[in-house]
């Protein structure tokens, strides 16, 4: 799953610590969810969306090489 983490986090002139504060998760949560090593539960991405303001079809985008993969398996 590919997701604009990182940027709407520049946008705000957040570090990873504070974002990983306004989430309640830990600082290397949100490393793996900016890097894609992580896919968010549906409860932490409702909270991501909320602090951003935006929908979380706004911050988070299927990525449709993995879903190919998987159904090859």
């Amino acid at each position: 799953m590919k997701n604009r983490l990182k940027v709407l986090r520049a946008e705000h002139n957040w570090s990873q610590a504070q974002l990983s504060a306004f989430l309640g998760v830990s600082r290397q949560t949100v490393n793996a969810l900016e890097t894609g090593k992580y896919d968010p539960s549906l409860p932490l991405a409702f909270k991501i969306a909320r602090l951003f303001q935006l929908p979380i079809e706004a911050i988070f985008q299927d990525d449709p090489v993995c879903e190919s993969e998987a159904k090859n398996d």
